[in-house]
């Protein structure tokens, strides 16, 4: 994570975003790493996150975005389907940069992925419902959520890998 923020840092110091853009990726990912247990009870044990799987991301010029951080960052391209593509980030993690849905073209945070260890689909989902949560499953191996303030949260195994 600490590398993450490094790069986001520099990416802000050399003109890639606006101080806009780095506060509410560091706010969205420092709230989400810190965030409290919606309805903790001794019972529960919630989910171990043991990495950033991945940051999807909408972008209004997406051949640009990807050709930044692919040079920039020295990070592999692959799964590019002309639209959207994943840059990897070290051994576990990367990121997605997708083609805009809004239609006035801004750029957006769609939702950040963390793996949990000891996957179990049937358990995962059924301690999300427990949670009040109805979670939109994604593929076999994750499923979709909304944080406290809406952003988009995705939970998966490490099987979870990139589909464009």
């Amino acid at each position: 994570m600490e590398k993450i923020v490094d790069e986001l840092l520099g990416q802000f110091e050399r003109g890639g975003m606006s101080r806009r853009q780095l506060v509410q990726t560091l706010a969205l990912g420092m709230a989400a790493a810190a965030a409290p247990p919606l309805r903790a009870a001794p019972a529960r044990r919630g989910f171990k996150a043991v990495a950033v799987n991945h940051i999807s991301f909408g972008v209004k010029d997406y051949a640009r975005t990807r050709d930044f951080y692919a040079e920039l960052l020295g990070l592999p391209v692959s799964d590019d389907d002309g639209s959207s593509c994943a840059l990897k980030i070290g051994d576990d993690s990367f990121l997605i940069p997708r083609k805009t849905r809004h239609p006035d073209g801004a750029a957006f945070i769609d939702h950040l992925c963390y793996t949990i260890e000891d996957w179990d689909r049937k358990a995962v989902e059924d301690e999300l419902r427990a949670r009040g949560f109805d979670p939109r499953p994604d593929t076999e191996e994750s499923f979709h959520i909304k944080d406290p303030d809406g952003f988009g949260l995705q939970i998966g195994s490490s099987k979870l890998m990139y589909v464009p």
